[in-house]
């Protein structure tokens, strides 16, 4: 059996991240021609076919997307022995990256992430906001080191990730007061303004209609944002009922200058900690996950 050329893999790695040859060679700064022919010698040291053709483009063959599986892991460990090797054998970052979903309420972040900054306390935070896709693909390839969201890593994503559900809180829904009627909670929903998260892979957004489905409750979406800070902006002017985790209630209340409508006992919203596997994790973000599994409930009221 031949030695495994890596400078071969590579170049079919980049392939198969592109689905081309000419977008890998503008890349790796080669010629196509030197890709074609370094990828015929990989093909004949494996003795499969890795590729095909597809109109101008190529794309995998069973072997390649077993090949391209292997590569990740590959070139993800690489990636963290040089991390590794390079701040010392015993020496951890400076700093923590945290991807954090843009559903996520802005106090609830910091909630989760309070005990390891202060554990750490010359650690430098650097924190992202982003969709969901977009935070695991960085996640993947070790630009963060965690990811905060709603909801656990959604299923079929062909990364090595791992979801820790780090606490909990029941869902509460708040109004300015001159929306607030005599009407009992939930029924003063029945045609008032509700403000939403937007898309379809908000958990929130998803409950929320669910509940409102089972409990015959018709509502005007007068909204749907992206940004949870935005949603409550619009709330605080009066603009539509919105739905919030009940452990932060004071702060809304305080800092939007609304009421709690009602809490919804039967909704409650997780949060996770999605980390990345890795042979060498990071001393905060091992204290976090080793954490969830004993105060599961740290954010309930």
């Amino acid at each position: 059996m031949n030695r495994l050329n890596y400078k071969h893999l590579h170049y079919f790695y980049h392939v198969a991240e592109t689905g081309s040859l000419h977008a890998a060679a503008d890349k790796l700064a080669i010629t196509p021609q030197t890709i074609s022919g370094q990828l015929k010698l990989l093909e004949d040291d494996l003795g499969e076919p890795l590729l095909r053709r597809k109109g101008r483009n190529v794309e995998l063959t069973d072997a390649g997307q077993m090949a391209y599986q292997y590569c990740k892991d590959i070139f993800r460990l690489g990636d963290e022995m040089q991390e590794v090797l390079q701040l010392g054998l015993d020496a951890r970052p400076e700093e923590l990256r945290v991807g954090v979903v843009d559903a996520l309420p802005k106090s609830i972040t910091h909630r989760l992430l309070a005990p390891v900054i202060a554990n750490h306390p010359d650690m430098k935070i650097i924190c992202r906001e982003e969709q969901m896709t977009t935070l695991l693909g960085e996640l993947a390839v070790h630009r963060l080191d965690l990811v905060l969201a709603d909801s656990p890593m959604p299923p079929g994503m062909n990364i090595r990730c791992f979801s820790h559900e780090l606490g909990a809180s029941r869902i509460a829904c708040f109004a300015h007061r001159r929306l607030i009627s005599e009407t009992a909670f939930p029924a003063c929903l029945n045609d008032a303004p509700v403000l939403i998260p937007t898309g379809s892979s908000s958990t929130l957004r998803t409950n929320i209609l669910s509940w409102l489905k089972r409990q015959g409750i018709v509502v005007r979406v007068a909204g749907e944002f992206d940004d949870s800070a935005l949603l409550k902006a619009f709330g605080s002017a009066g603009h539509g009922f919105f739905f919030a985790p009940e452990v932060i209630t004071d702060e809304i209340c305080q800092r939007y200058d609304v009421e709690v409508a009602g809490v919804v006992p039967d909704l409650q919203q997780s949060f996770y900690a999605v980390v990345a596997e890795r042979r060498h994790p990071h001393s905060a973000v091992k204290e976090l996950t080793e954490r969830a599994g004993s105060d599961i409930g740290f954010l309930s009221t």
